[in-house]
């Protein structure tokens, strides 16, 4: 049985030989394309829990790729690439992408980072709380929805898993490690960038005035806060 339906997007064959012999050895359904144009068209023909996307590849880019499934696929990204500099990672993030692999990578890391990526956070709602009501938000966590003054807004699975958190932790500062372990898993605690991607990702869609945050506080050299009125 399939633990999860996963699209590889590159345009090296050896590279998508081994990448679905390893995952389907693992349990997981495993389909590839190798470019961006081929990816988006097999999105629009199925439904796939997570995508590995090369970042470089002839025809339109692996960051373009990403934006145009991000704009209507809720399915994980992870996006791969042999360049690792912080600011190829914040574009990746930037595009929608999940998370960031560095060529070349190990088996075991990536299939932890396929499971980091494919998790979610359980509802943790406080006192069994299933919506949280604010001035001008509403956060629905048994069923993930959220109403920004008045208008549903659409998250992705790890935007929505991050809000989950902090709301479900108000008023407190939360360290970027302890953030990063409760979203990503136990593996991470230094990809500070990611928070900072998401969280302005979050300001964009839920703050009134994303430059003026009400709910998403920055805790200087410490992580992020939600404020909530008690």
């Amino acid at each position: 049985m399939s633990i999860g339906k996963i699209l590889v997007v590159d345009d090296e064959p050896q590279i998508r030989r081994v990448l679905r012999t390893t995952l389907a050895a693992q349990g997981y359904e495993v389909y590839d394309a190798r470019s961006g144009e081929d990816a988006l068209q097999s999105i629009r023909e199925d439904r796939f829990d997570l995508i590995l996307l090369d970042m470089n590849m002839p025809g339109i880019s692996g960051l373009e790729a990403c934006r145009q499934i991000r704009a209507s696929s809720e399915a994980a990204i992870i996006m791969v690439s042999v360049r690792n500099t912080e600011q190829d990672k914040v574009n990746a993030l930037d595009a929608g992408a999940d998370d960031y692999v560095s060529k070349p990578f190990s088996s075991p890391e990536l299939l932890a980072r396929i499971r980091a990526a494919l998790r979610r956070l359980p509802t943790s709602a406080e006192s069994g709380q299933e919506t949280i009501l604010l001035d001008g938000l509403e956060v629905h966590l048994a069923t993930r929805r959220v109403i920004a003054r008045g208008k549903e807004v659409r998250l992705t699975p790890k935007e929505f898993d991050l809000l989950n958190y902090l709301v479900s932790n108000p008023n407190v500062p939360i360290p970027h490690v302890k953030l990063l372990q409760a979203v990503w898993g136990p593996d991470y605690g230094d990809q500070v960038e990611y928070l900072r991607v998401f969280i302005n990702q979050l300001r964009k869609k839920i703050e009134p005035d994303p430059s003026h945050p009400r709910f998403l506080l920055t805790e200087p050299w410490v992580g992020y806060r939600f404020l909530r009125n008690l």
